[in-house]
């Protein structure tokens, strides 16, 4: 048995704690909820917080978001296969665009449906992923804002998802720039600057986001509380809105290195003896989970007298060393994660999802 827990207390705690820096600064912010992979029971936890704004990269989970919540303006943040087109237009309001061909698709769209579909123009700032050349950005804004059915409401920019490109308070101002470019060059006033994430968060506390950046997309610092620049929560905020438990199912006293030839394991792994553990034992615990739900190295011990040894394809192996908590089989150990552990657990149809208070 393996669950992953959500603490609604926790997490409205986190969401009230956001809320109140960015309304006192005068940002406008969404949450971003791909990490929840479409688990409707988590998604409506999120939307009782009252949110006015949701963000995603997957259609489906936006359809499952209008159907609970048709007034929540849903973003999908991404750029558009064109397969999705139809549906973006139907359970989009707004989408992440980069790419002239799919914007006029969207545009041929939105008029077939009778919508004005809005789009945020993606820059490219350094982290390499998706984005247009700051470079060409004139010359593209020019071929989409007499678009019909399209409504440019903001340049956006990512950093920190591919590359690891850190925001800095000069890329936040020249992505403010850009958008003084285009307001004088096309005599209009594009309402967002959307140069904030969980990442850039850091700079707003440390009074670096330049003014100009008025909209942030936040997933991680609200179910995490985490600083990115220092790897510690934020204060105010709770870094375990997530717990993992796991059941033991076999706990052995056993010898601390493998026994035989070694080879590499299934993962392609291989392993060192350490000769000084040669004739050392200690308590070994497996867990009711694997590979398939979680990579051991987004899990986190509660208990910080134990250690992740390591998984196979549905067994996590984890050290007790002397065993002082007097575990059992039948017991439960429990993790905080980090965000990619809890996006695998989410996307595990064999872990159970639950609410507790």
């Amino acid at each position: 048995m393996a669950v992953l827990k959500l603490c609604r207390k926790k997490l409205r705690h986190n969401y009230n704690h956001l809320d109140r820096v960015f309304r006192e600064k005068g940002i406008d912010w969404g949450i971003v909820t791909k990490l929840l992979c479409g688990e409707q029971t988590f998604l409506k936890e999120v939307l009782d917080l009252g949110v006015k704004e949701v963000h995603d990269s997957r259609v489906s989970n936006l359809i499952a978001i209008k159907n609970m919540a048709p007034d929540v303006q849903t973003v999908y943040i991404k750029p558009a296969p064109k397969q999705s087109i139809p549906d973006i237009i139907r359970y989009a309001d707004v989408s992440f665009q980069t790419e002239l061909d799919i914007i006029r698709l969207l545009s041929e769209e939105a008029v077939r449906q009778n919508k004005t579909h809005k789009i945020i123009i993606m820059i490219e700032m350094g982290d390499l992923r998706e984005g247009v050349m700051g470079d060409d950005l004139v010359d593209f804004y020019a071929q989409i804002f007499k678009l019909p059915g399209i409504s440019v409401i903001g340049l956006g920019a990512n950093f920190n998802c591919l590359h690891g490109v850190m925001p800095t308070q000069d890329k936040l101002i020249q992505l403010s720039l850009y958008k003084q470019i285009i307001d004088a060059k096309f005599n209009i006033e594009i309402p967002w600057v959307s140069g904030g994430t969980s990442v850039t968060i850091p700079l707003l506390f440390n009074h670096l986001m330049p003014k100009g950046v008025n909209h942030f997309r936040i997933g991680e610092a609200l179910y995490f509380g985490l600083n990115l620049f220092t790897g510690e929560t934020f204060e105010g905020m709770y870094d375990d809105v997530f717990e993992f438990c796991a059941e033991i199912i076999e706990l052995n006293e056993k010898p601390m290195i493998p026994i035989g030839m070694l080879a590499e394991n299934p993962s392609g792994e291989s392993f060192e003896i350490d000769e000084s553990l040669y004739g050392k034992t200690s308590h070994r615990a497996i867990l009711d989970v694997g590979l398939l739900d979680i990579n051991p190295k987004y899990l986190i011990p509660k208990d910080h007298g134990l250690s992740v040894v390591g998984a196979s394809s549905d067994m996590l192996v984890v050290e007790l060393g002397e065993n002082e908590q007097h575990y059992k089989v039948g017991d439960v150990i429990s993790f905080n994660l980090r965000y990619m552990g809890a996006l695998s657990i989410m996307n595990s149809r064999y872990i159970d999802k639950q609410v507790v208070e």
